[in-house]
C-alpha cells in the first residue's frame, strides 16, 4: 500500500494547520485492521446496536445509511446528539477491507465534468454504485466550517448489507462522550474538549482508491 499521507502535529486529534491540510483527504481513527466511523440514531436503534454489536431488525436495510470518519462532522450533523432521531451517537469499528471496498465501489454524489464525461454517464454510474461519496466542510469544535473537506460515505444495497453483516467489528455508544465534549465547548474550555476528541489521523490509501472520488 502506498501511504500518501504525512504525519502532522497533534491538534484536537488530527492535526494539521488549516493551510497545510489538503482539501480532500480521509482522516480517521484507525488501527492496522480497522477504521472507526460514526453514526447517530434514535435510542431504539442505537442502544440495541451498542448492546448487541450489530444493528437490530428495525434497522432499515433498504435505506441509504451514511457513515462518517469525522467525529466533529458527525456532531455537526446530529447537534451533539440533540436532534430528534439522532440522540444516540455510535462509534462503529469496521474492517479496513470493507471501507476500501466501499470507496472502490462508490460514485461521487454530484456531477463533475472532468471525472464523469457527461451527466448521463454520471447518472448511470450513480445508479449502479452501491456506495456514494460527498465531501463536506470539516468542522472545528464550535462546529464552524474549516477550509478542507470531510468524507461522508453513503451505503445502500450490497454495500449496506456488507456493512451490517460483514464489516462491523464492534459498536460503542459514545453519546456520553459527545455530551461531555459539548459541555466543555459551551463552557469555553476548548483545550480540555480537544483532549477528549478521538484521535483522527490521515488514513493511508492507494491513489487509485480515491482518484474517481476527488472533485
Amino acid at each position: 500500500m502506498n501511504d500518501q499521507t504525512v504525519e502532522l502535529s497533534d491538534e484536537w486529534g488530527s492535526a494539521a494547520s488549516d493551510e497545510q491540510e489538503p482539501r480532500f483527504r480521509v482522516r480517521a481513527r484507525h488501527t492496522a485492521s480497522t477504521v472507526t466511523v460514526y453514526q447517530a440514531y434514535r435510542p431504539e436503534i442505537g442502544l440495541a446496536a451498542a448492546r448487541d454489536g450489530r444493528f437490530p431488525a428495525a434497522w432499515k436495510r433498504d435505506r441509504m445509511t451514511w457513515i462518517k470518519p469525522s467525529f466533529t462532522w458527525t456532531m455537526y450533523r446530529c447537534g451533539w446528539g440533540s436532534k430528534e432521531g439522532q440522540e444516540t451517537v455510535l462509534a462503529v469499528e469496521i474492517s479496513r477491507e470493507g471501507f476500501v471496498w466501499a470507496l472502490r465501489n462508490a460514485c461521487l454524489s454530484h456531477y463533475v465534468p472532468g471525472l464523469h464525461g457527461d451527466q448521463a454517464a454520471w447518472k448511470r454510474q450513480l445508479r449502479r454504485a452501491s456506495a456514494r461519496v460527498q465531501w463536506d466542510p470539516e468542522r472545528d469544535l464550535r462546529l464552524n466550517p474549516l477550509p478542507y473537506r470531510s468524507l461522508q460515505l453513503g451505503l445502500s444495497g450490497e454495500a449496506a448489507a456488507r456493512y451490517a453483516d460483514e464489516w462491523i467489528v464492534g459498536i460503542e455508544d459514545v453519546t456520553a462522550l459527545a455530551a461531555e465534549i459539548h459541555g466543555l465547548v459551551r463552557a469555553g474550555q476548548l483545550d480540555l474538549a480537544a483532549g477528549l476528541l478521538p484521535v483522527e489521523r490521515p488514513y493511508p490509501l492507494d491513489e487509485d482508491v480515491l482518484v474517481h472520488l476527488r472533485p
